[in-house]
């Protein structure tokens, strides 16, 4: 069906946060004791059918052939005004509120206290005044039913996006007044949005921990393995995800205490860890979720690949809990030569060389381990091994990929990185940590936490302050570490402490840069990715240096880093740079954003050099998934996977969203990503990447007709590229026969 182009304008959009007027109630002041309003009864099918409605003509074209935004617009007032205003509860003044959330224990004292109490009401009523609107229905449903507080039954709503903004910045600002302001700015403009963990718990009194991931290693042994199930526990049920390292374990039928045959290999640990999320969530708000690793040149790969068939026997087919594969160099090589691959015992492996599997790289190391007598192996064919590896990503998204040796070489500090997190992003170094007997530490080792947060592309090109505004973020992200310690697990806080780390991400890139009328992964689309990125670096790198230089502290490690010898910035300030097109170079001098030069990149180094940074890691790029429906930005930086996306939300059913920034004029820079194809999408991380020191978070899109010989070009494609890890790999779903509609947006874009 083709759509004919038109000239509707977009129509304005209505408030987010419900007036005065608009929350008006007959029933204000009727209270239970326990707090909540007496609330009206609940809302009639056809009172929930006016929103619900208005929103699912969004997917249904005008007369004229035109899409209905403002469908959707009228969606969001009628939502606010039938559901969330009878169901806000409303006080006299601002600190009537406050303490009163105090008091019921919905909100922390602390935090409020740390400032003047003139300053807060100031500053919730300068959230008051920025009129914040959601511009999508499904960006203020997920707001109420995924992040304001609500009272204890959940009936009544205690917050308004502008109140959790104004709870997170004082919580992250932690008496900085001058802070508080900043992310309040940065926050209400849409130009920075922290990670869910950090956006739906700080400030409250019954909450899980503030950041998004943690990675746990498992040792060889049934101390680490009984410490690491409990850690995952531990973790999950504070509202983190959670990956383990399992590359160290030894490989079913290894010898243990010299008797052979006896090791059970990765898989059982596997259905405990399975079993374990599916029991830890977040007081009901998220659900347990895990990820493990394993090296590809480990003895059990291909058990561990087969668990996550589709007639895998249920002992064990593994389910909810995703899959990794780390993968060197010598592997594709091998591949390319058609030869077969070596396998390689973890228990032989440590016992040869002292040091673990996973803390090495194989790729250097290969030739040795396969003359070695005392190093026991198997062979499979290296070919065979990513036919396998596309066949079950063709029929179930995973396992993730994470390139090895493309990671290390790119990774600023001492040490092998060696897994990646749930969403694989996250490329941090740890270190092992050795238990007793009675499963305490004897040596506590480093694994990794990390908290993210996010800017907005679109919003950042038009802010007052670039640099400004990445120093803000990464100031509130440096906050989170600050305020995490999980002494439940004193691994991921000894890691915490030392390294400061932080994930600095970023979204709506396709919807800026269709606004802009540039095709994504076209040559302009590709060369902003690189200088927006490059920009991103170093804004990042000299907001890290104030916080080393004020603190009187950096990193630890820090000495031993690319950082400190300066090698990391060799490829900055080799020669003058400049974005390669014209309209790109148009597109930072029009915004007012002055782009890093030879000189400054050179002053910054020296600093880093003398004072050095205070943070071991700086970016990550996630996916993003309800911030970017909250934010109005299209999801991390990968194109949109449909112009007008259908999702399903609980009882309310089907829910339609269209792309930020998708007019009727423009939809033509809004190919999906299925139609872009893997490729162009690669083209545009590879762009990105080099300037990110940890990963991004890269879903492939494949068209119906795709095979996995397909799936196998576009791997070595990003392996070529540099891309150092794959998220998950995407089929577009065969339409069912007979389900198009007539007139079906989503149907025919």
């Amino acid at each position: 069906m083709t759509r004919p182009a038109t000239t509707t304008q977009e129509a304005p959009v209505p408030h987010g946060t419900p007036s005065a007027e608009q929350l008006s109630d007959p029933q204000d002041g009727a209270h239970r004791q326990d707090g909540t309003d007496r609330l009206p009864a609940q809302e009639g099918i056809g009172t929930r059918r006016d929103y619900h409605a208005l929103n699912a003509q969004l997917n249904l074209f005008a007369p004229d052939g035109s899409i209905q935004f403002e469908k959707d617009r009228e969606a969001v007032a009628a939502y606010l005004a039938q559901h969330v205003a009878p169901r806000t509860r409303h006080f006299d003044s601002v600190w009537d509120r406050l303490e009163w959330l105090v008091a019921h224990e919905y909100y922390e004292e602390q935090f409020l206290r740390a400032y003047p109490r003139e300053f807060v009401e100031r500053l919730h009523h300068t959230a008051r005044d920025a009129d914040h609107r959601f511009q999508t229905f499904l960006g203020a449903f997920k707001f109420f039913t995924s992040y304001a507080l609500t009272t204890f039954d959940g009936a009544a709503y205690l917050e308004d996006f502008g109140q959790r903004v104004v709870a997170t910045a004082l919580y992250l600002g932690r008496g900085d007044e001058e802070m508080a302001e900043q992310l309040v700015a940065e926050m209400l403009s849409g130009r920075f949005q922290p990670a869910t963990p950090t956006f739906l718990n700080a400030g409250k009194a019954q909450r899980g921990e503030l950041v998004s991931c943690f990675l746990l290693r498992l040792e060889d042994n049934l101390e680490s393995i009984g410490c690491s199930v409990n850690s995952a526990l531990q973790l999950s049920k504070r509202g983190g995800g959670v990956a383990l390292l399992l590359s160290n374990l030894r490989e079913a039928g290894a010898p243990i205490k010299k008797v052979q045959h006896q090791a059970s290999g990765v898989v059982p640990v596997m259905k405990i860890l399975e079993d374990s999320f599916s029991y830890a969530n977040q007081l009901g708000a998220r659900q347990g979720a895990g990820a493990v690793y394993l090296h590809a040149h480990h003895p059990d790969i291909m058990a561990f690949l087969d668990t996550k068939r589709e007639n895998a026997d249920e002992k064990v087919r593994i389910k909810t809990l995703s899959l990794g594969v780390v993968i060197p160099d010598i592997t594709f090589e091998l591949a390319k030569q058609n030869r077969e691959m070596h396998l390689f015992s973890p228990y032989d492996v440590l016992r040869e060389t002292g040091v673990p599997l996973s803390d090495q790289s194989v790729t250097e190391h290969y030739d040795e381990f396969v003359a070695n007598p005392r190093i026991r192996s198997t062979t499979i064919s290296a070919r065979e091994f990513f036919k396998t590896l596309a066949e079950l990503q063709f029929e179930s998204g995973y396992p993730y990929v994470l390139f090895e040796d493309t990671v290390n070489r790119a990774n600023p500090l001492d040490g092998h990185v060696n897994m990646s997190n749930l969403c694989s992003e996250i490329l941090q170094v740890n270190t092992a940590s050795e238990y007793d007997a009675a499963l305490g530490y004897e040596t506590v080792g480093h694994d990794i936490s990390c908290n993210l947060g996010s800017l907005n592309i679109a919003r950042m090109m038009a802010a007052p302050d670039f640099g400004g505004s990445v120093e803000t973020a990464v100031r509130a992200l440096t906050s989170v570490s600050e305020q995490t310690d999980v002494a439940a697990v004193p691994s991921v806080a000894a890691g915490n402490a030392a390294s400061h780390a932080i994930g600095l991400g970023q979204m709506n890139l396709h919807g800026y840069l269709a606004s802009q009328r540039i095709h994504y992964g076209s040559e302009e689309g590709v060369d902003f990715t690189d200088a927006y990125f490059r920009t991103v670096a170093f804004h990042a790198l000299s907001a890290s240096n104030r916080l080393a230089i004020e603190r009187g502290e950096r990193f630890e490690g820090f000495e031993r880093s690319s950082y400190a010898d300066g090698s990391y910035f060799e490829p900055y300030v080799a020669e003058p740079w400049e974005p390669a097109t014209q309209r790109v170079r148009g597109l930072f001098r029009d915004a007012g954003i002055s782009l890093p030069t030879v000189a400054q990149w050179e002053q910054l180094r020296d600093s880093v050099r003398e004072h050095g940074i205070y943070n071991a890691y700086l970016q990550a790029v996630p996916p993003t998934g309800s911030i970017s429906y909250i934010n109005h930005a299209t999801a991390s930086i990968h194109p949109v996977a449909a112009k007008i996306e259908i999702r399903k939300e609980g009882r309310l059913g089907r829910v339609y969203y269209p792309a930020p920034h998708l007019s009727n004029e423009n939809a033509e820079y809004f190919r999906d990503a299925y139609e872009i194809g893997p490729e162009k999408i690669i083209d545009t991380y590879a762009a990105a990447t080099r300037h990110v020191d940890q990963g991004l978070s890269l879903t492939l899109f494949f068209e119906d007709t795709a095979t996995t010989r397909d799936i196998n070009r576009a791997q070595i494609h990003a392996w070529r590229r540099g891309i150092k890890t794959l998220y998950y790999i995407r089929l577009r779903q065969l339409a069912l026969e007979g389900t198009a509609v007539e007139g079906c947006v989503s149907c025919a874009l």
